[in-house]
């Protein structure tokens, strides 16, 4: 009998509204015959990183059980709010923080980033941008899916509704890839 694996969705957002959650949430929702934990990053939050509040106060609680139940997971699905081009700010110093509890946090985990935005980019360059840091912390990325035009091509009346069929199998195909490379 196959074990199922343990993925953690989380959003880089710290908006109480925001889409990349509900995207999130969706494409966890997509999973079969995995464990999927879904969770909101802002339960997780921390000061501004720095070396001398580290020094002084070391690693904030919340880092610490981020840490841990990431340690407890073998993938991840990361939905990426974009800022300027970049992760947010918020995401950043979560990702600042996690490394100094364990600088391989991500070591051995498959990941799959996913992101959205109103404008007609979804995101993407953002995206992009986090997709080359990643893996540098020991995960391997499995692929990306990029949701531009929110607004128009997603309803949440009641639970979330993609209208783009070809984004919809798009993303189904990640979340099968993703299922198809866990034990």
């Amino acid at each position: 009998m196959k074990t199922m694996s343990k993925i953690l969705a989380f959003s880089g957002s710290n908006h109480s509204k925001s889409i990349n959650q509900a995207l999130v949430a969706y494409a966890s929702s997509l999973v079969r015959n995995h464990d999927v934990k879904l969770i909101d990053l802002r339960d997780f939050e921390s000061p501004l990183f720095s070396i001398d509040l580290e020094n002084e106060k070391g690693h904030p609680e919340s880092i610490i059980k981020l840490e841990k139940l990431i340690s407890e997971k073998d993938a991840l699905i990361i939905a990426l709010p974009e800022y300027n081009g970049s992760m947010t700010s918020f995401f950043k110093n979560t990702l600042d923080w996690l490394t100094r509890v364990n600088h391989q946090f991500l070591k051995d985990k498959k990941l799959i980033l996913i992101s959205t935005s109103p404008g007609k980019f979804g995101a993407k360059f953002g995206l992009a941008h986090t997709a080359g840091i990643l893996p540098r912390f020991g995960c391997e990325i499995l692929g990306t899916f990029s949701l531009g035009n929110f607004h128009e091509l997603v309803s949440l009346n009641g639970e979330f509704t993609l209208s783009d069929t070809e984004k919809l199998e798009e993303l189904k195909s990640l979340i099968h890839l993703l299922e198809n490379n866990l034990k």
